[in-house]
């Protein structure tokens, strides 16, 4: 998934250090299928394969899909009507492993495929499937990789982009600075700023890439100063992450004559997370986007109490992707392409989603703003799509 970034090259401080998330790929193999316990499956139960990274070596990564197993066991214990036999694979987060994991599961009768977590895993599922007819729900926020039988979970720039677009003009903010890092993640960030803005009546006021470096942001403030003055912009929009240039721009551009006070900040990551986040005086007053609260803090403190540990913020595209088969299942729709892009979506723990026929996902977001180290709510998320199509 290319949203989380590796490591800065220079580290931009202490800061950084303590709020820097590293995720590499695994290299052990292991046995693919990994079934877990649970009821055991009726005749007519429905097979449903959910890969995870299960076996790598990286520690955060196999909590992490400790995490999607639990909860999408928890969905199918949910659901209703419906019975579905939940069989789980281990992909130690390699494309090859997943592969073989999506072949094995498809000869044991999947109807379909809930993960992988990695974009290239995930596109080496989906081409596997294509000529069984087997869709693929990943984990993965990528949007180069959808398309075909391969639909995208997890949030995408875009969707978050037009969702802040949409606030910032109906605010009056609209003409628009982009600030994004020199690397994949920060390009396509940048392309999805510039297209939300054009789809909003908002204005491209400029783009400023930095290295992504504590060098090339110290470099770029002193051009994101004359970008904004001399093209009188009203806002920035930064693609950067907590763990990534977000504390030094939060301290930088306020220092340099670009505060809060004179501009509005606008952020594509989340600010709330890690918590740490909310601390940077930079940050108050900027507007970023989140799911559902509401319905977020419910799954939460559910998983809480079932797991002893607060789930990890992806967990919930599990419960999702089994949230949808089950409730297309139980209205006899079956898994089809044209089943899973229903414009009236599904519902799940963040909120309202719905895939589209591109591969991409739409959820229903909310904007926040943080005052006085806490996150308030400025625009409440959609509760329905109402019957609106693509």
């Amino acid at each position: 998934m290319f949203a989380i970034p590796h490591p800065i090259r220079k580290p931009f401080g202490q800061i950084i250090a303590g709020l820097a998330m590293i995720w590499l790929a695994a290299c052990e193999p292991i046995p693919m299928a990994q079934t877990g316990g649970g009821a055991p499956a009726t005749r007519d139960a429905v097979a449903v394969a959910l890969l995870v990274p299960h076996g790598t070596s990286n520690a955060q990564e196999q909590q992490l899909a400790r995490d999607l197993e639990n909860a999408a066991r928890m969905a199918v214990a949910d659901l209703s009507g419906v019975d579905i036999d939940l069989r789980v694979y281990g992909t130690a987060g390699q494309a090859s492993q997943a592969q073989e994991a999506a072949i094995n599961a498809a000869n044991e009768g999947a109807r379909i495929i809930i993960g992988p977590l990695h974009a290239e895993s995930a596109n080496a599922v989906a081409v596997a499937m294509a000529p069984r007819d087997i869709n693929v729900l990943t984990f993965s926020n990528n949007p180069t990789i959808a398309g075909g039988n391969l639909f995208v979970l997890g949030q995408t720039f875009q969707n978050t982009a037009n969702r802040l677009a949409g606030y910032a003009v109906g605010q009056g903010t609209s003409r628009i600075v982009a600030v994004y890092s020199d690397n994949l993640s920060g390009r396509l960030g940048r392309t999805a700023i510039d297209q939300a803005l054009r789809n909003n009546g908002a204005t491209l006021a400029g783009s400023v890439a930095y290295e992504f470096s504590q060098e090339g942001v110290l470099d770029a403030v002193p051009t994101i100063r004359e970008m904004v003055e001399t093209r009188s912009a009203d806002a920035i929009f930064l693609t950067s992450n907590a763990a990534g240039a977000l504390p030094l721009f939060a301290q930088m551009l306020p220092e340099n004559g670009l505060g809060p006070d004179r501009l509005q900040y606008i952020g594509l990551a989340r600010w709330d997370t890690p918590p740490q986040t909310l601390q940077l005086s930079g940050v108050q007053g900027g507007w970023f986007a989140l799911p559902d609260p509401n319905r977020s803090e419910r799954f939460q403190s559910r998983f809480r109490s079932a797991h002893g540990s607060a789930p990890h913020p992806l967990a919930g595209l599990a419960y999702d992707g089994i949230a949808a088969v089950g409730a297309l299942l139980q209205s006899g729709q079956g898994l089809g392409r044209g089943a899973l892009t229903q414009s009236a979506g599904f519902k799940g723990v963040n909120g309202v989603f719905r895939l589209r026929p591109d591969g991409t996902n739409e959820r229903g977001l909310a904007v926040a703003t943080i005052t006085d180290e806490r996150v308030t709510i400025l625009s409440p998320a959609p509760q329905s799509f109402g019957g609106a199509g693509f």
